[in-house]
């Protein structure tokens, strides 16, 4: 890969480790890019599609002109793995704030589970969490959520192509999802585990894909600076 390259525009497929921010996937690779290539300090760099913190998996980054292209990459179908623990909440509805409510698991079967995920097919309406980065009155949820105000959330269509359970282990039930772009997949946790007549939350999520691109032909910050070095 060339200079022109990056700045006429390349697609990274990046994945993201565990506890990084999508913005600081971002800008290791821009610093990165930046020196190797001698590019000039404002040359054009974007991921197409946040991943929260906890998250891991699939960050797509474009350069140069390919920038253009990041609202067309989000809008494409995106495929997630991951855990929901029941019997428990968080305001969160991750393990990102601690648990506030427990409930009871002893009657959810895996009848009961298979028979509920049927629920989330398709178009659904589905509220943000409290601590997300949607803006509201100028401020962020998450601002809001933090300083202890009340704020409504209005609820959104989203659409659940695929929603498979892999491994029921209770509390844990792994699962598999497909959906459109909007999706939050702590939201579904949550909204899960109420369906179940219990509790739920988010406790790993892995993107696996967007559109037709892969986590499996992905590579983690490091080790793609570390391929730029050789």
């Amino acid at each position: 890969m060339t200079k022109e390259d990056i700045l006429n525009g390349q697609v990274l497929l990046i994945d993201k480790p565990l506890n990084w921010s999508s913005f600081q996937a971002v800008n290791k690779l821009k610093y990165a890019l930046k020196n190797h290539y001698d590019l000039p300090k404002k040359f054009k760099i974007g991921h197409a599609g946040t991943l929260d913190p906890l998250a891991t998996g699939l960050l797509i980054i474009c350069t140069g002109k390919f920038t253009k292209t990041i609202s067309e990459i989000q809008a494409q179908t995106k495929e997630y793995i991951g855990t929901i623990t029941v019997g428990a909440t968080t305001p969160s509805y991750d393990l990102e704030t601690e648990v506030d409510a427990t409930f009871p698991t002893e009657h959810i079967t895996d009848h009961v589970i298979q028979e509920t995920i049927k629920q989330f097919l398709g178009e659904i309406d589905q509220k943000p969490p409290v601590f997300s980065a949607i803006k509201k009155d100028g401020k962020r949820l998450y601002e809001h959520a933090r300083a202890g105000e009340e704020v409504e959330i209005q609820s959104r269509k989203t659409t659940i192509y695929e929603f498979e359970i892999t491994r029921i282990a209770l509390p844990e039930i792994d699962f598999r999802v497909q959906c459109s772009k909007g999706t939050y997949i702590r939201s579904l946790a949550y909204d899960f585990g109420l369906a179940l007549n219990s509790g739920g939350h988010l406790t790993s999520l892995r993107r696996t894909k967007i559109g037709d691109y892969s986590v499996e032909n992905a590579a983690t910050p490091d080790d793609y600076i570390n391929q730029l070095k050789v």
